[in-house]
C-alpha cells in the first residue's frame, strides 16, 4: 500500500458522508488533481449522482478520477455499532476496504468520527504494539504548529497508551515537518512534577526512560506557543482542550466584527487594518488545519471536519498524500518496536 519516490499515491474518497456532501467533496477534488501531478483518486459513492458531479467540475472524462459505486452512507449520528454491522455497503466502509485490499494507499472522510473510528479499526486492525488507534490533528502556533493526540478516540486512557500516542506523534512531526527529535509534552494541570494524576506521573516515567527526546509537562495555554512539538493527553482533555480554543477563536472574531461595526470611526479604523487582518486569518485559517490523522492503524485514514468546504477537504486529502509518501503506518511500526525493544514484524494493509 505504500508509495513513495515518484510512485502515483491512490487515495479513497467517502464522497457522500459530512455535512456538505458531493458537492463539497468533488470540487475538492478538481483542486487535489490540479495541485497533485501524483495522485489518483476513486469517489466512493453513488455512482450516478458523483457522474454527474464530476461532470459539472470538468472531470468526467479525467484518466485520474474513478468511481467505486457504493449503496448506503453513515448518517452524522448514527451510532457507530450500527454503522459498522448494518451498513457494510456504505461509502465510509467502502472506502476503508480499499485501502484493506491494497487498492488505495489512504481513505479520506468527512463523516461520523465514532463510526469512522469503529470501521477502521475493525477492517485495519491496529499496529503491533498499539493498543488503541488515536485522534491527531495540528493546531496553530507561534513557530508554525503542534501536534495534539489523543482528540476524542479514547476518552480514558492508561500510561502505556499514552506512552504510544507520544511515539506516534514523534514520528508524526518527523516524517511530516521534518523536526529531526519532536519535543513531546504530556498535558497536565500544571508544569510541577506533583500535579495531575497518577496516569500522568506513570506515563512521565515511561516517556523519560525512552528515545523519545521528551520536555515534561505542558498546561493548556501552551497550545498555541513554543513549547513542543507533539503535546499528548488522553482523548477525554484533548477533546476538551480542542473545542474549548475553537471557541474561543470564534468568540474573538465575533467580538472584533461587532467591535469595528458598532461606530463609523470603528468601521474606517477595520478599514486600515484589513490587510493585516487578512494575513492573520490566512495564518489561522482553520481549513489550514483540516485533516485529523487516525494513528496506530495498519494504513493510513484521514478525517476531515464534517462541514468542511472544498478548500478544507482538499487539504484533508493533501495530509493523506504526505502520509502515504512517508510510510507512517510502517515507520510508526517500526519505532514501536524499537521503544518496546521487541523484533515484532509491522504489517500494514
Amino acid at each position: 500500500m505504500t508509495t513513495s519516490g515518484g510512485e502515483s499515491v491512490r487515495l479513497a474518497v467517502d464522497a457522500m458522508s459530512g455535512d456538505n456532501g458531493i458537492e463539497a467533496v468533488v470540487a475538492a477534488a478538481a483542486l487535489c488533481v490540479q495541485n497533485h501531478d501524483d495522485v489518483q483518486l476513486t469517489l466512493v459513492g453513488d455512482g450516478t449522482a458523483l457522474q454527474g458531479a464530476l461532470g459539472k467540475h470538468g472531470l468526467a472524462d479525467s484518466d485520474r478520477v474513478s468511481i467505486q459505486h457504493a449503496s448506503e452512507v453513515v448518517t452524522m449520528d448514527e451510532l457507530p455499532s450500527k454503522a459498522l454491522r448494518g451498513k457494510k455497503d456504505s461509502s465510509m466502509r467502502v472506502a476503508i476496504n480499499l485501502v484493506r485490499d491494497g487498492k488505495a494507499d489512504a481513505a479520506v472522510s468527512a463523516g461520523n468520527t465514532g463510526a469512522l473510528m469503529g470501521i477502521a479499526r475493525f477492517v485495519l486492525k491496529t499496529l503491533p504494539g498499539i493498543d488503541r488507534p488515536a485522534i491527531v490533528s495540528a493546531l496553530p502556533a507561534r513557530q508554525g504548529h503542534t501536534y495534539l493526540l489523543d482528540l476524542g478516540a479514547n476518552a480514558a486512557c492508561t500510561p502505556e497508551q499514552l506512552f504510544q500516542f507520544g511515539v506516534m506523534g514523534s514520528v508524526l512531526a518527523r516524517l511530516v515537518d521534518g523536526t529531526q527529535r519532536p519535543r513531546v509534552a504530556l498535558l497536565n494541570i500544571g508544569e510541577e512534577e506533583i500535579k495531575g494524576v497518577e496516569s500522568i506521573h506513570r506515563a512521565q516515567e515511561l516517556l523519560q526512560a525512552s528515545r523519545l527526546h521528551y520536555v515534561g509537562y505542558v498546561e493548556a495555554n501552551d497550545l498555541f506557543g513554543d513549547a513542543a512539538d507533539v503535546v499528548v493527553s488522553d482523548g477525554f482533555v484533548g477533546n476538551v482542550a480542542l473545542k474549548s480554543a475553537e471557541g474561543v477563536a470564534g468568540f474573538i472574531k465575533d467580538m472584533m466584527q461587532a467591535t469595528f461595526h458598532e461606530h463609523w470611526w470603528g468601521r474606517v479604523a477595520g478599514a486600515v487594518a484589513w490587510p493585516v487582518l487578512k494575513r492573520l486569518g490566512a495564518r489561522i485559517d482553520p481549513r489550514r488545519y483540516n485533516g485529523a490523522s487516525l494513528l496506530g492503524l495498519r494504513g493510513v485514514v484521514i478525517k476531515s471536519h464534517g462541514g468542511a468546504d472544498s478548500v478544507a477537504f482538499a487539504h484533508a486529502m493533501d495530509v493523506a498524500i504526505v502520509e502515504s509518501q512517508q510510510r507512517l503506518p510502517a515507520r510508526i511500526g517500526e519505532d514501536i518496536a524499537r521503544e518496546l525493544g521487541t523484533d515484532a514484524a509491522v504489517g500494514t494493509a
